[in-house]
């Protein structure tokens, strides 16, 4: 269990990280001359050159699976690609900070709680179930927190650019942005996103490949794949609707193309290390090991936020709110191991105990 943690922590690390390189791009560089390659790379690129190359018989696997068994993984991952594009869009809105707040919220409440209710609804009103809710309820609590401190920067640093009076809020609380959009964008792209978890519960029998890092790989390019269809679509839409196709013929395509690529690894590597973390954790270790990497990929972005320069000018009250936010996170995260290792330890008492019963 523990290197299971530590895989989702690794995986955090990449993913409270991959949207770091877009601030390095042009300012006027259009949203989906971004975003369109990233998803190309994240979606279709990676998953084709690396999967033959990591996993023997890669394509064979998925039609030895059958149809049935590819359905709802390929839906769900349809449902994520929708998530990680609003994401996209939540990080122009309203920053790294507050979009990672909001969208890793939605995303531990729908991912841990779907896949523990339509797989093993029975482990829920038990001890180690209960140990695992109070868990959530405590990363939620930490993520609420952090969105505070986010919203009580943004505030601070908005007023104190458009008025030049860091110390007085109150005087020019009228010109705060209204962020309302950006908020919603951000919920809303959480529960898509937390689609990955629902798919990936649904993809246990695909694969078995004989080593860890096969199976993890067979299944995150299956559920990308569904992403595909729903994020590289609708980026080739706004550029036909926006006639950007043009801007990829301008200078700095290389350089554009690298950003695109290296968010895009470290993207593909935060959910494989998730699927190699989650693989160790046990019967529930989608729902647990989802709020963990979620936590965790918090407190990487807002660590990300403070590098960036994101917190410069904030007041100190805000960044109390945060140190709290982390903190609490950090005993939620503790909390959801405890739970998984009451119930791992049930599981065990109980096959033992089968075990007794049929010698």
């Amino acid at each position: 269990m523990l290197w299971g943690f530590i895989f989702l922590l690794l995986g955090a690390v990449c993913g409270g990280s991959f949207g770091l390189p877009s601030k390095y791009v042009p300012k006027d560089t259009p949203w989906e001359n971004l975003w369109g390659p990233f998803f190309f790379f994240v979606t279709v690129l990676i998953p084709v050159i690396f999967g033959p190359l990591l996993v023997k018989d890669f394509y064979a696997i998925y039609s030895a699976a059958g149809t049935g068994q590819l359905i709802l993984p390929l839906v769900f991952g349809f449902l994520w690609g929708l998530g990680s594009m609003t994401l996209g869009l939540s990080f122009a809105f309203i920053g790294l900070s507050l979009a990672y707040s909001l969208n890793y919220g939605a995303q531990i409440i729908f991912g841990a709680m779907a896949p523990m209710l339509i797989h093993h609804p029975d482990k829920v009103l038990t001890p180690g179930g209960y140990v695992i809710l109070a868990g959530v309820a405590v990363c939620l609590l930490g993520v609420v927190v952090c969105g505070r401190a986010a919203l009580l920067k943004e505030r601070s640093i908005s007023v104190a650019q458009s008025c030049g009076l860091r110390g007085k809020p109150e005087a020019c609380a009228t010109k705060q942005p209204r962020m309302l959009v950006g908020v919603i964008v951000g919920i809303v792209s959480g529960i898509l996103c937390a689609c990955y978890a629902v798919a990936a519960s649904f993809s246990g029998e695909i694969g078995n490949t004989g080593s860890v890092l096969g199976d993890a790989f067979v299944v995150m390019a299956l559920i990308v794949w569904g992403g595909a269809v729903s994020a590289c679509l609708y980026c080739a839409v706004q550029l036909t609707r926006n006639r950007t196709w043009a801007h990829f013929a301008k200078p700095g395509l290389g350089f554009l193309l690298l950003l695109a690529a290296v968010m895009a690894v470290l993207h593909d590597g935060a959910i494989l290390l998730f699927g190699l973390g989650y693989a160790r954790l046990g019967t529930l270790g989608v729902s647990v090991g989802y709020a963990a990497f979620m936590s965790f990929a918090i407190i990487v972005g807002n660590v990300h936020g403070f590098r960036s320069g994101e917190w410069k000018g904030a007041s100190r009250r805000s960044i109390c709110w945060i140190v709290t936010g982390i903190i609490v996170l950090i005993a939620g995260v503790c909390i959801l191991g405890q739970g998984n290792a009451m119930t791992q330890a049930a599981d065990r008492a109980a096959k033992e105990l089968r075990k007794g019963s049929a010698d």
